[in-house]
């Protein structure tokens, strides 16, 4: 079976023709529960979300934030494994027929094998991997496998990203962008703002790939405003907050189809 990059490319292509941007939502598989963080994948979806990037827990999460953070650790204490995530990934993509993602370090990948990972990954459905800390010049082979299992490869920019590095990284990429809407960890923010408009602009000047923002971003308001200069709007932090939040996991699964549902809104009113 072949990876889903079609989906994700045809999801996008889909918001773009509504005149609006992606919602894509991120959820740590294992968290609070294995079952649970599959459950809340639904959740998302059945909110409003068109993609979920489904986190692989770490411990040494140098992009995420506390909140994240915290979420991982649960997760990991947990027990949760590869083979947990992918069951996360199959299991939500065949309950919602959604595109679904992992975001993983590339320790993990490495240490799990290159070859296995990609295989698994796409006989689970999945529709690509999220490599934050994976460079562009050391990724060939890691694109290979992606490739020839139909996986997209999503690369991280940031505003400190110069205009050739830029160029670089899109066009080792497939999917889409992740444009890092600041410099720092993931967390929500009171404003997102032009850092990220400029970094949306100068991203686009090198790729057809669709941009999507993400660090930062909380509620519709926030949404609405990435929305205007974006392809997507990527949210995390928001949702696992208020999985963390809740006072048990029936209420989490509602509190965070509900935000889907204000988000699903706000990336509406672009």
């Amino acid at each position: 079976m072949s990876g889903n990059i079609e989906l994700l490319s045809s999801t996008l292509a889909a918001a773009r023709a509504e005149d609006r941007a992606a919602l894509i939502a991120y959820l740590p598989a294992g968290f609070p529960t294995v079952d649970g963080g599959i459950e809340a994948v639904k959740a998302v979806v059945a909110g409003g979300a068109d993609v979920v990037e489904v986190g692989l827990p770490h411990s040494d999460p140098v992009l995420d934030g506390p909140v994240i953070q915290t979420a991982d650790d649960i997760a990991l204490r947990g027990g949760v494994k590869v083979a947990d995530v992918m069951r996360t990934v199959r299991e939500a993509y065949e309950a919602t027929g959604a595109p679904i993602l992992v975001m993983t370090y590339w320790n993990p990948i490495d240490r799990y094998g290159i070859e296995r990972f990609t295989a698994e990954l796409a006989e689970a459905g999945g529709a690509g991997c999220i490599l934050p800390d994976l460079p562009v010049q050391e990724s060939s082979v890691w694109r290979e496998h992606a490739d020839k299992h139909g996986l997209a490869t999503v690369f991280v920019v940031a505003p400190s990203s110069k205009d050739e590095r830029l160029a670089a990284i899109t066009a080792a990429g497939s999917g889409f962008v992740y444009a890092a809407s600041l410099m720092g960890v993931t967390g929500t923010r009171e404003s997102v703002g032009e850092q990220a408009q400029e970094l949306v602009r100068r991203t686009r000047a090198t790729t057809t790939l669709p941009v999507c923002v993400g660090l930062g971003v909380s509620d519709a308001r926030q949404a609405a405003e990435v929305a205007g200069f974006a392809d997507g709007v990527i949210v995390g932090s928001a949702f696992v907050k208020r999985m963390l939040d809740a006072s048990d996991e029936t209420s989490g699964l509602a509190a965070v189809r509900s935000l889907a549902g204000e988000l699903a809104e706000g990336v509406r009113k672009r």
